[in-house]
């Protein structure tokens, strides 16, 4: 899992100073009514980043790995994202996604082909979540970054 941890660790070092450059009032602002605020986005990808670095950890510990489903629009809510300092969500980020690059390539290889079950989702495999882990989170920052691009993606948790 070198290599994703490897992407993901780029990623995360390439999009800090970018995320910082959007500052305090232009984090709040959204793509359009109904939408997050780029805030609330980050928010949405600190609550990933937790919910994978328990995946990473538990799933290699089992023969078969359930983990409970994610709520996004209630975890979102209730971690007050809105109201998080800009500057210190995006260390957050930063440094949960750290964590996770770092754990990804301590997960035993014969242990990639855990069967992993979340919420009522049909298994998949702890590889193909790590591998997906950073394509989740590049989809994300896009409707940070551009919200125009981003606008006719659908979400996949």
């Amino acid at each position: 899992m070198r290599d994703v941890a490897d992407d993901l660790s780029r990623l995360v070092d390439e999009t800090v100073p970018r995320l910082l450059a959007i500052g305090e009032q232009d984090s709040l602002r959204t793509r359009g009514p109904g939408t997050w605020s780029c805030k609330q986005i980050l928010g949405h990808l600190v609550d990933s980043a937790l919910n994978n670095l328990h995946r990473f950890v538990r799933a290699p510990q089992t023969a078969e790995f359930t983990f409970p489903g994610y709520e996004q629009e209630r975890w979102v809510a209730a971690g007050g994202y809105q109201d998080r300092p800009w500057g210190s969500l995006v260390e957050l980020w930063a440094a949960l996604n750290r964590q996770a690059a770092h754990v990804m390539v301590l997960i035993p290889e014969d242990r990639l082909s855990t069967p992993c079950r979340i919420g009522e989702s049909q298994p998949v495999t702890l590889e193909f979540i790590v591998r997906d882990y950073p394509r989740h989170m590049r989809h994300h920052l896009l409707q940070i970054f551009d919200p125009a691009a981003a606008a006719g993606r659908t979400h996949v948790s």
